[in-house]
């Protein structure tokens, strides 16, 4: 997995964040049970930067605080082209979820479902199609969209790897 590794201090407070879901987990002891929450959160700046976090903690805005920070650390960059959609189709895989991302004319909008909307919208995506594929757990859902995010390559940079001219593409 390509990871860029991103100086996040720079757009600190132009950040957006949503929750994507907030689960109550237990854990059964000698004295009863456990109640935790954990949060999923997306943050992007929708300026080509999107991350996905993970929180747990005994209180829910706790629980959303620590995702948001973790979604901060995990952040990618992703190339948009000039249509405000991306720059070739690609499948993003995470676990048993896969996501079909599929660039779009101008006008299209983002056609995805919740999980993969929240993702595509904090990126700063104007026009895309998704199909999830597999798995519709959301964790999953929202991972393998972030994947498939980082994975894809603009032009130039197919272009340099072969080591031809873009023209030549």
């Amino acid at each position: 997995m390509k990871r860029t590794i991103i100086d996040t201090t720079q757009f600190e407070n132009e950040l957006e964040d949503k929750v994507v879901s907030i689960k109550r987990v237990t854990k059964v002891v000698k004295g009863g049970r456990n109640f935790r929450f954990t949060a999923l959160v997306v943050v992007g700046d929708k300026n080509g930067h999107v991350g996905a976090g993970l929180g747990k903690a005994s209180e829910i805005p706790e629980a959303i605080r620590k995702g948001k920070e973790d979604a901060i650390k995990r952040m990618i960059s992703l190339p948009i082209d000039e249509n405000g959609s991306i720059p070739h189709d690609f499948i993003g895989k995470f676990g048993s979820a896969n996501v079909l991302l599929k660039r779009a004319p101008e006008g299209t909008g983002i056609i995805a479902g919740g999980p993969a909307r929240n993702v595509l919208e904090l990126a700063g995506l104007k026009n895309i199609r998704t199909k999830s594929l597999g798995s519709n757990n959301k964790q999953n859902v929202v991972l393998a969209t972030i994947e498939g995010l980082s994975q894809l390559k603009t032009p130039e940079e197919v272009a340099k790897l072969r080591g031809i001219s873009v023209d030549q593409l």
